[in-house]
This record gives structure tokens, C-alpha cells and sequence, in this order.
């Protein structure tokens, strides 16, 4: 697939940010995390936006830093957990650039992700649980599925490097 912008999705702690940082310096390509870009923009971190101003004001921040990155091609962009799973976001993103789901099972995720609040939606592992089911069927909308479980970041990169290039 011939792509000038990539985008990872996937569940909480599957290596979204970790895989992005490493497929660009590899493509020459810019970087982009999602959440990482909310936090700056409205300078606190994203569990301090989700208690002080909930969940539906993060997903707004969430689609209109989004839809700011639409003009910039050849960059990789680490989406946050939820932003695939709007059918909007969803839509946007797999019409702007490739798509791919970092899938790691359930049990790896609870290792890799506290519960200490520093993730909101991680704190209550029967939600977290809930939550990672619930995802599954956005997720598996994405143009290409890699299990990252299976694989060490340099492994996932060439396996999209192989995707991107053919």
C-alpha cells in the first residue's frame, strides 16, 4: 500500500506511541501522538482533563486535534485509545492516510498498564476489560491488523515497512 501518512490505532498501552516514533525515524517521516498534542494544547495531562472536564470535552479536543492534522502528509500519528472508535474519527482517518491496528491481547495490556489512575479509563479493571471488548469491532475496521504481540518494535516496523512498500 502506497501511504504518505500512517496512522496506529489500538487499545491503551499496545505501543502506538512506541511503533510511531520508531516507523518515522526509519521513513524520514515527522511523528504525531495524538494525546500528547491535546495535553499541550490545553496545558494538563489527559487524566487531569478527564476529571476536571470529563470524558465528552476530551473526545471534542480529541476530534478537533484530529482534523488539525489532516493537512500534513508524511507522518506517522499515534491515535489515543478511543479516537478509531468514533465512527467520524474512524471515517476521516481511513480516508486520509493507512490505518493500522496494533492488536495485543487483553492479558498483556493489564501487565503493560496500571491501574493508578495516571490512564482514567484503566483504573477500574472490570471497565478496562469492558471497554477492550467493546473496541475490538472499531479496531478490526482498520486497513491492516499487525499482532503486536508476536513481535519486538524494530519486527512490527519492518513488517509495515514491507506493507507500506508493496
Amino acid at each position: 500500500m502506497k501511504a504518505d501518512k500512517v496512522y496506529l490505532v489500538g487499545f491503551m498501552g499496545a505501543g502506538k506511541t512506541t511503533v510511531a516514533r520508531a516507523l518515522a525515524r526509519r521513513l524520514g517521516w515527522q511523528v504525531t501522538d495524538i494525546d500528547e498534542m491535546i495535553e499541550r494544547r490545553e496545558h494538563q495531562s489527559v487524566s487531569d482533563i478527564f476529571s476536571r472536564k470529563g470524558e465528552a470535552y476530551f473526545r471534542a479536543a480529541e476530534r478537533a486535534v484530529l482534523m488539525d492534522q489532516l493537512p500534513n502528509r508524511h507522518v506517522v500519528v499515534a491515535t489515543g485509545g478511543g479516537t478509531f472508535v468514533d465512527p467520524q474519527n474512524r471515517a476521516v482517518i481511513n480516508q486520509d492516510g493507512a490505518s493500522v491496528w496494533l492488536d495485543v491481547p487483553l492479558e498483556r495490556l493489564i501487565a503493560r498498564v496500571p491501574s493508578d489512575g495516571r490512564r482514567p479509563l484503566a483504573a477500574d479493571r472490570v471497565e478496562f476489560e469492558r471497554l477492550f471488548l467493546l473496541r475490538r469491532a472499531a479496531y478490526e475496521q482498520a486497513q491492516l491488523r499487525l499482532d503486536a504481540s508476536r513481535s519486538t518494535v524494530p519486527g512490527l516496523v519492518e513488517e509495515l515497512m514491507y506493507w507500506l512498500e508493496s
